[in-house]
């Protein structure tokens, strides 16, 4: 049984299965375990060193993959990496700008030469604004979310995209929002905008790529108890932050596509809180 093992390596310069029976359908549903396939999956997860990323790799990891953890800040990714640690996995951190394309290529090949195989890639990396309305917004500031949330997540696919075809096989993940389904003044117009622009990727890596057996599902979050929260112009009370879902609700919704079979195909999930807490 191989035994975890935690590493950082800084490599960018710039900016079972089991059977479920329906007895009233009586039919029979499989679904594979990442461990009952012929080999273990290593998921790539950016943004990995906090809240919906960190809740996913904890998850991947706990359920027998191999998980490299990809983020700009090394003390937030070694945390991570030690929530996830357990003794059937292997855990690579590694830091990475998604802003940058030879961070993520240098990633991607990294990845690849010490597993041999990138079969999950996780967009999760997101930042947003204090000042996020069309009025207010600064030139830099909208360059910076769009970058972030939009451009990173097609930069990252990029990178894994040649690794992904030469196998035949590969999943991509991307965490949008809600405000990806209906724009609004709480999450500001660059961020409504990438996420937005992030369910456009994911539909045309699904029409691209499925036919040489990648495919994409794009998952939309309410709100998230996670530290974006405490960068909303107003501050957040403590009434609607308890509403909010756990990382984890997250987590485990991704973790339900990254187990399906290959030949299923889950374009979208909305996932948002039960109470509405208006302030």
């Amino acid at each position: 049984m191989k035994e975890e093992t935690s590493f950082y390596t800084s490599i960018t310069p710039c900016f079972g299965g089991f059977y479920c029976v329906a007895a009233l359908l009586f039919f029979r549903i499989e679904v594979k375990h990442p461990m009952t396939d012929t080999h273990v999956k290593t998921a790539v997860i950016t943004g990995a060193g906090t809240g919906i990323g960190r809740a996913i790799a904890v998850a991947f990891s706990h359920a027998g993959m191999n998980c490299v953890l990809a983020g700009r800040r090394a003390d937030v990714l070694e945390e991570t990496a030690g929530s996830a640690r357990n003794s059937r996995t292997e855990t690579l951190c590694l830091s990475a700008d998604v802003t940058c394309r030879d961070s993520v290529k240098a990633l991607s090949d990294q990845t690849v030469e010490h597993f041999g195989r990138i079969d999950i890639l996780v967009n999760n990396a997101g930042i947003n604004t204090l000042q996020r309305g069309l009025r207010d917004i600064s030139d830099e500031d909208w360059d910076r979310v769009v970058d972030v949330n939009l451009t990173g997540a097609f930069n990252a696919f990029r990178a894994v995209m040649p690794h992904m075809e030469k196998q035949g096989d590969g999943l991509v993940i991307n965490i949008s929002s809600m405000a990806g389904k209906r724009s609004g003044k709480i999450a500001g117009v660059a961020y409504c905008a990438s996420k937005f622009g992030m369910a456009a990727l994911n539909q045309s890596i699904n029409a691209e790529f499925r036919e040489t057996g990648i495919r994409a599902c794009c998952i939309f979050p309410g709100e998230v108890d996670t530290p974006i929260l405490d960068l909303r112009p107003n501050p957040v009370s403590d009434e609607k932050r308890a509403a909010a879902l756990p990382p984890e609700d997250i987590a485990a919704a991704a973790l339900m596509v990254a187990q399906l079979p290959g030949r299923a195909i889950v374009e979208e999930i909305t996932i948002f809180p039960r109470r509405v807490v208006a302030k």
